[in-house]
């Protein structure tokens, strides 16, 4: 086989990434390319489109077209079976088949098309491979970066040391003269001169961590006088509490027991990654669900704008099972006809008013075997407050002294999901410090955004509320806004399941599995 070219391309025929793999002007590209929607033909199922010159085998894809146009003396059915990796390459990527998603992900798109076809062969590769090479992991990069983050460490603990020594010798400096009394001639020429003690290096001792500094409107300046000046005079201090990860102990704060702050900020959770969810057996037929899930919360109440997109994946083990129907159960009531769907261009449309069913549309063939097939895709965008699976309420309330007390609680809404590794970021106002108070989960501060970051394992049914109170230096209540969430969670926002699957000869049930997931790519409060 020849693959001259593989192309994405409107239905108009212009081109939105094309990759030539043999020497061919782009003039011609563009000529072939914009000749192509006049050749298919209507009412159809064929994929392929033969000229004098060149075979066109396309697929669509949404609003778009994906094609290879290769010679035709070309083997038709491995045309075909790059062409289905192209797709899924193209899907693994992008969020959406749109043709912005597309020109946002080209570089992506043309390096992973290299990999597949080189001087218009196939390559032995197939989508997890690719996947790899795209990654390009080095295990001497991660070695490298484990070194640099062992040197930052050290740096830190290095600056901590000489900031309490430096803070031990302001103290000592400051205890000298306020022991000291002014020179004065007393009757007979007595001066009130008394000796001081000589000044002894303070010990290396661990200075006393507290959970929460105190807020920096109550800190004493860490350096006064002439004495030395670390960094510019206008934010000396705040640049050296960022440094410290606002870990200096002050006088106040000595006094207090010891509780160990919470280390960084949890990564966040990548695209593929399960986080903490509970590992799910897998059958020989097996569903894999996906759903993201970006909206945005008005602080005062109220939903102000929601997108969820999600898609249903089938992936079947055993060739003896390939020729399958699919059975969901019932949609969400309170969607109604809102949720929009898309099937595979070669799964039967729903019927109308009738249960719905995935099958294809040739009942002589079978499911592709042992790879993972998008068969279903949906998507919902309105303002339905029934469906947001997480509340997050934030109440600032200033206070008198020039602080602010913060109380923010959340509350699960939707009882068919279960939520893991959840983040709830809280800006905090320049320069200022938490301290807080009451909370449940973990929080840490971090300060390349200068927030408080308020980590929950689990929210479940059983465990659906929660909520954290600080106390922080500024009044003005904006500040803390947006709050920002994210996380991964184990079922459906939509209510999209599979209710049971059949075999198309005899209609005997067969066991399954399904993996429901879903994560928060833009979750806001504003």
């Amino acid at each position: 086989m020849v693959v001259l070219a593989a192309s994405i391309c409107t239905k108009g025929g212009k081109a939105v990434v094309s990759r030539q793999f043999r020497e061919m002007t782009r003039a011609r590209i563009e000529s072939l390319l914009a000749s192509f929607p006049k050749l298919i033909p209507t009412n159809t199922q064929h994929t392929t489109v033969e000229t004098a010159d060149v075979r066109y085998v396309y697929q669509p894809l949404e609003d778009l077209y994906i094609l290879l146009i290769t010679n035709k003396a070309s083997n038709i059915l491995q045309d075909i079976d790059t062409l289905h990796l192209f797709a899924r390459v193209v899907s693994d990527l992008c969020r959406s088949a749109d043709e912005r998603e597309i020109s946002k992900n080209a570089f992506e798109l043309l390096s992973a098309f290299d990999e597949i076809v080189s001087q218009g062969y196939r390559e032995p590769i197939n989508l997890m491979q690719v996947r790899s090479v795209l990654e390009m992991e080095s295990h001497e990069e991660k070695i490298q970066e484990i070194i640099s983050r062992n040197k930052e460490a050290e740096a830190k603990e290095e600056l901590k040391r000489r900031a309490k020594q430096l803070e031990m010798q302001r103290r000592e400096m400051q205890k000298r003269n306020a022991g000291a009394p002014s020179s004065s001639y007393m009757g007979g020429g007595v001066t009130g001169y008394s000796p001081v003690s000589r000044f002894e290096p303070p010990s290396e001792t661990t200075p006393a961590r507290t959970a929460s500094p105190a807020p920096s409107s109550l800190r004493a300046p860490a350096f006064k006088g002439s004495g030395m000046k670390l960094g510019s005079k206008k934010t000396r201090q705040a640049e050296l509490m960022d440094a410290l990860g606002a870990e200096i102990p002050t006088p106040e704060d000595i006094s207090v027991p010891p509780t160990p702050v919470v280390a960084a900020t949890p990564e966040p959770i990548r695209k593929e990654a399960r986080g903490s969810l509970p590992p799910v057996t897998t059958e020989s037929v097996h569903m894999i669900i996906k759903e993201q899930i970006s909206l945005s919360l008005v602080r005062e109440g109220g939903l102000k704008s929601m997108e969820l997109k999600g898609d249903l994946n089938l992936h079947i083990s055993d060739p003896d099972l390939a020729r399958v129907k699919i059975h969901l159960s019932p949609p969400n009531t309170d969607l109604g006809n809102e949720l929009q769907f898309k099937q595979h261009p070669k799964v039967e449309k729903f019927a109308p008013s009738k249960e719905r069913v995935i099958a294809l549309r040739d009942p002589s063939k079978g499911f592709p075997v042992g790879q993972a097939l998008a068969v279903l895709r949906w998507r919902y965008a309105g303002t339905d407050e029934s469906l947001v699976p997480l509340s997050i309420n934030c109440w600032p309330t200033p206070n008198n002294d020039g602080t602010c007390d913060v109380n923010i609680e959340y509350e699960l809404e939707n009882q068919n999901i279960t939520l893991y590794d959840v983040v709830i970021s809280i800006p905090l106002p320049a320069g200022s410090y938490p301290t807080v108070s009451s909370h449940n989960g973990d929080w840490a501060l971090n300060p390349s955004g200068h927030s408080l970051d308020w980590s929950i394992a689990k929210i479940s049914p059983d465990e659906s509320s929660g909520s954290l109170e600080f106390n922080v230096a500024g009044d003005d209540a904006g500040a803390f806004f947006p709050v920002k969430a994210t996380f991964i969670g184990q079922g459906s926002v939509a209510g999209v399941h599979v209710s049971s699957v059949t075999q198309l000869d005899n209609n005997e049930e067969i066991v399954f599995s399904e993996d429901a997931t879903v994560t928060a790519e833009d979750y806001l409060i504003v």
